[in-house]
């Protein structure tokens, strides 16, 4: 697939696309293999980005703006699900998908995998969630939340590991990877950015993330993929923010509910919501159908807490946002599997950990790949 390749708005190039849609689709079920997660997670999100701006071209009348290719290296999420215009493509990714029309191979990870990971399941319940939802939007708008200035970036520290299937001469097995850390900056647009994560980088010194592509092409942010300037934009109104989330992510993952709570989750790990709308989030989430809270829960980095979370019946997986018990500060997020599933022949027990982070910094810092300790660096 050639992200780059501009598009017309007619019958043929349409037919055309479709075309080049199924061709990948065959040549992505052939070529799938073990991938690391976070190589994974970059050529979901190259596809995504593409489907992103495929429904925006349907959806206008003018003439389409040539397609981009996303940069924003976001963290891993297993179990993906893509909207139906991907055709065939979501069961190759979910399997691992290796090749997208620049050649590249399969590659392995600068991370050691062992078994796989696993916790308690936790208890989980309706009780209380409204209330606790509401202390937490109270927590995020007292917190110390700096206001992002053009020029400057914004830094997230995290530590991280996921399981995943990994086949190796036909045998498939489940594997863990071990916890990392990993760092991204981004600048207040979205246009400038760093990644340090060894799962993904083929260099221990990382790789931009700065836009425009090679085209000349500067993605549009959106919820899947934004800047802080984008979420500055967003409206702070609950009611008003679930129905934009529910109708720009139409038609991806396996419900419309698991999705918004999915959009939400992602906005609280590696973004930076203003602090209007980062409590709003949490006023927002309380409006999902089939949220609970799970009495204790373990981030990545060993601290347990309490969280909200939901469970994703298709794939019997609950995704759980983790928050001091005290004082309700977001500490990380994990996917724990509930209910066994068997992905390529493989069984993935209940108390499978799929997906495991912890944030351990998050700051403001005047220069790419500054730290809130250490000078900005060239590059």
């Amino acid at each position: 697939m050639n992200a780059n390749t501009p598009r017309h708005d007619s019958a043929e190039s349409e037919s055309g696309s479709r075309f080049e849609w199924e061709q990948d689709a065959q040549l992505l079920s052939r070529t799938a293999r073990d991938l690391p997660s976070g190589r994974h997670q970059f050529h979901r999100e190259r596809l995504m980005a593409q489907i992103h701006e495929q429904v925006q071209r349907e959806e206008r009348t003018a003439a389409p703006a040539a397609p981009a290719k996303a940069r924003r290296l976001r963290l891993p999420r297993p179990a993906i699900t893509l909207p139906a215009m991907a055709f065939g493509l979501s069961a190759a990714i979910v399997a691992g998908v290796v090749a997208f029309g620049g050649g590249e191979g399969v590659r392995e990870s600068g991370v050691a995998t062992g078994p796989a990971l696993t916790t308690d399941i936790g208890t989980a319940t309706t009780k209380g969630v409204p209330q606790l939802l509401d202390q937490i939007s109270l927590a995020a708008a007292e917190g110390d939340h700096p206001t992002v200035r053009a020029g400057q970036f914004i830094y997230i520290e995290s530590v991280v590991a996921d399981t995943h299937v990994r086949t190796v001469d036909d045998k498939s097995s489940l594997v863990g990877e071990e916890l990392h850390k990993r760092q991204i900056w981004e600048s207040a647009d979205g246009v400038e950015g760093w990644l340090i994560d060894p799962a993904v980088n083929d260099s221990p010194e990382g790789e931009t993330l700065t836009l425009p592509d090679e085209q000349g092409n500067t993605p549009k942010a959106h919820l899947g993929s934004p800047s802080y300037d984008y979420l500055a934009e967003l409206t702070t109104d609950p009611d008003a923010l679930l129905a934009k989330i529910y109708k720009e992510t139409k038609g991806q993952g396996n419900t419309p509910d698991q999705q918004a709570f999915t959009t939400i989750g992602d906005l609280l790990t590696e973004s930076y919501p203003p602090p209007e709308l980062y409590s709003a989030l949490f006023e927002t989430a309380a409006k999902i159908p089939g949220v609970v809270v799970v009495d204790d829960a373990v981030d990545a980095a060993g601290r347990h807490g309490v969280a909200v979370a939901r469970l994703d019946e298709t794939s019997g997986q609950r995704e759980e946002w983790i928050f001091d018990k005290k004082t309700h500060v977001y500490l990380g997020a994990r996917n724990v599997q509930v209910k066994p599933l068997k992905e390529e022949g493989v069984l993935i027990k209940p108390g499978t950990v799929n997906f495991t982070m912890a944030i351990k910094n998050r700051a403001v810092v005047d220069g790419m790949k500054e730290t809130p300790s250490a000078p900005a660096q060239a590059g």
